[in-house]
Order: C-alpha cells, then structure tokens, then sequence
C-alpha cells in the first residue's frame, strides 16, 4: 500500500486517466487547443534507487527500468521518469515539486507521520495554508514531496 491513500491510490478527483500529448496552437489555427503535459521527468543522482524509492512510494513498480532511466505510469495518466543527471545533454538544472492530493486533513497528517517513520526528511511540517492543510518532505535527492488536501 502506498502512502498516499489508506486504499494505496493516488486520489483522483477531476483527473484525466487517458494518456495523450496533448495539442499546441498552432499560429494559423483559429481554433483555440490547450496544452495537457503527462510525462514528468526527475533528474536523480541514480536511477536504480530512486525507482526503489518511487515504487515505495507510490506503491507501484515502473513499468520501464534500465540502469540509468525508470518510468512509472501514476493512475492520474502523467508518467513519471526518473532520469540519471550524469550524462543528461541539455545539462538539468533547477528544482521541482510532486504534489499529491489526499482526501482529507487527517490524512496528510497521518501521511506526513509515515514519512518521518521511513526516514523521509519533512522540510515543512503539517500546516494550513490558503490551499488547504499541507506538509512538504524530500526524495533522495532533494526534489520536493508535497502532500496536501485542498480546502
């Protein structure tokens, strides 16, 4: 079971489940089209333990694994690869955020209460914020963890 809900799912109100790279306006289409990312990619020290980390998290094994890449297909659509920096042409920089919606209050108390229990480092602390109640932890390598239930 995953950390993210007692049934061990992502929570998924008013997510897309259909997986598509979604459309560009394009500057001669009088039709307006919106942008839908779905693939996430996190730059990690190692890709073979952040996997471990990830399938921990999620509950879920990466459905691509390869020494220096891994993929996961989360329930929301959006897949989630982590990626090696060593090597990354561009060169990645910059930082990133998952967040992850709960059901209520309690429960990102109770999931910020896991975190700790799995050594995770929670670098905010259970809070009410204009959102809702919240608390972010990191990932092995620094990217940050944002557990919320929207008001």
């Amino acid at each position: 079971m995953s950390l993210l809900t007692e049934s061990g799912s992502i929570r998924r109100d008013n997510v897309r489940t259909r997986h598509d790279c979604g459309n560009f306006r394009s500057p001669s289409s009088a039709r307006s089209a919106t942008t839908k990312p779905n693939f996430v990619i996190l730059y990690v020290n190692d890709a073979t333990a952040g996997a471990a980390f990830y399938a921990d998290l999620l509950g879920r094994k990466p459905v691509e694994a390869a020494p220096t890449f891994a993929m996961f297909a989360l329930e929301s659509g959006v897949m989630l690869g982590l990626w090696t920096k060593r090597g990354v042409e561009p060169t990645a920089a910059g930082g990133s955020e998952l967040g992850f919606s709960v059901e209520s209050a309690d429960r990102v108390d109770a999931v910020c209460s896991e975190c700790r229990a799995r050594g995770l480092e929670v670098i905010q602390a259970p809070t009410e914020m204009d959102f809702g109640r919240t608390f972010v932890a990191l990932d092995r390598d620094g990217h940050r963890l944002r557990v919320f239930a929207p008001r």
